[in-house]
């Protein structure tokens, strides 16, 4: 099977320079998620049709198994289709779709792909409501179907039509050939309409069979920012659904936002306006607070993330506590029960189990072992304003508050750094390390008044 994505369209009422098959849906580009459907159906050739801003599409969504045809002038789907013409193997069916319609299951194509076989005309249809805009799928007496005419071509008995053409047909690709070089654009568009191919199948005899999705929403394009912003509603939906029946407890369904991959196990619970993009795993018993980040991430077992947490590119063991107000960046690995506390930033690092820093520190490029306590303002001075340096901290360390340890710098086991310690030099294990400073109290002083205006 063929499988062909027309992806050339400018989107003028996207008003953005933006190619509109790029915007982003769930955090990936329209046309994306459409490629990875039509890679589950497994097609022998997988072609996208570019045209407007072709350059930033290939580039978005290039792979190996894409080929391209580009489409100079945008003269209708029937002749976007003719662009790709050349790169499909005529003696299998050719299955097209559409870059801004994304959420087409699998499913439901596929149960489109056996009702034509390989030698039918098969095309998507859907009962809608409202058909205003859309083609509607003409039959006769007998339930065949003789034409699909558009809106702006249709009498007023067609528009009273409530079955509506989706656009996504399936169709020998020898005989279709011939059909799409038989087309006229003698329509109100000016265009040539890759729906006229069904009164070329009817006039050469081929049978013209229908399949309709589970859901409407299903075959929902995008057009404006305001259907972008629908389309999206209706997918986060759709994931917490799947979260919901999976066994995760989500405060509200409407208010989380998957933006990539998220597995759960079992009672994992999520507060509410918490966004996951990338790759992120949850283990069983992790509990995600409020208003929550958590990018390319996997989080252990018993794990609890505290409200407003930042994490991207971080690893955290069973039972750590995370937050309120961490950040874990990229390279941070938390072994189990690490405490990453309030206003404290860890990246590129990785803190031994047990280690705790509960607020306000900073834990760059470094090495902590077991048991550490990190005091409040502790940072780690890793750049020397060209290169980055390493801090490696020994097991059963106890740093007080407001020191610093100016990399590169290493410090044994079991040392006690006293608060306000500067430590530039390397420490021996068990030692006590402070800075020498001699605390002054002077009976005479004067605290200064404000002077009254």
């Amino acid at each position: 099977m063929n499988i062909v994505i027309l992806a050339a369209g400018m989107g003028k009422r996207m008003r953005s320079a933006l190619p509109k098959v790029l915007h982003p849906l769930a955090g990936r580009p329209l046309l994306a998620h459409v490629i990875d459907t039509a890679r589950t159906l497994s097609p022998t050739r997988l072609v996208v049709v570019i045209g407007h801003g072709a350059e930033k599409v290939r580039e978005a969504v290039g792979a190996p198994d894409v080929q391209f045809a580009v489409q100079d002038q945008q003269l209708g789907t029937g002749h976007a289709v003719q662009q790709a013409l050349p790169l499909l193997d005529p003696s299998v069916p050719t299955l097209v779709l559409y870059g801004d319609v994304p959420l087409t299951r699998a499913s439901t194509l596929q149960r489109l792909l056996d009702a034509a076989g390989g030698e039918r005309y098969g095309v998507l249809t859907v009962t809608v409501d409202n058909p205003v805009g859309y083609g509607r799928i003409v039959r006769d007496a007998s339930g065949a179907v003789q034409r699909i005419v558009e809106q702006k071509d249709a009498n007023d008995e067609e528009k009273r039509i409530t079955e509506i053409n989706t656009g996504i047909v399936v169709s020998p690709t020898r005989t279709l050939e011939a059909w799409l070089g038989s087309l006229k654009n003698d329509n109100a568009q000016g265009e040539f309409y890759l729906t006229d191919v069904v009164e070329r199948a009817i006039e050469a005899g081929v049978e013209v069979v229908t399949a309709q999705p589970d859901a409407e929403w299903e075959t929902l394009g995008v057009n404006s920012k305001v259907q972008l912003a629908e389309l999206e509603r209706i997918h986060q939906r759709n994931v917490a659904h799947a979260l919901l029946e999976a066994g995760v407890t989500l405060a509200d369904p409407a208010r989380i936002d998957v933006r990539g991959t998220l597995e759960c196990g079992a009672d994992v619970s999520i507060d509410v306006n918490c966004v996951f993009e990338g790759r992120v795993t949850l283990a069983d018993n992790v509990s995600i607070g409020p208003n929550c980040v958590i990018r390319d991430a996997v989080i252990g077992a018993g794990t609890r993330v505290d409200a407003y947490t930042h994490i991207e590119g971080g690893t955290a063991g069973a039972n750590v506590v995370l937050g309120p107000y961490a950040r874990l960046r990229p390279g941070a690995v938390l072994a189990d029960e690490v405490h990453v506390g309030n206003f404290v930033e860890v990246k590129n690092a990785a803190m031994g189990r047990g280690s705790k820093a509960n607020h306000l520190s900073y834990i760059g490029d470094s090495d902590v072992g077991a048991r550490v306590n990190v005091g409040a303002g502790t940072i780690t001075c890793n750049y020397d304003g060209a290169n980055k340096h390493r801090t490696v901290i020994g097991d059963d360390v106890f740093i007080g508050s407001d020191t610093q340890l100016v990399a590169p710098v290493r410090v044994g086991r079991g040392v006690t750094i006293a608060a306000g310690t500067t430590v530039w030099k390397d420490v021996g294990d068990g030692e006590l390390v402070l800075n020498e400073k001699r605390q002054v109290s002077r009976t005479d002083y004067v605290r200064p008044v404000k002077k009254k205006r």
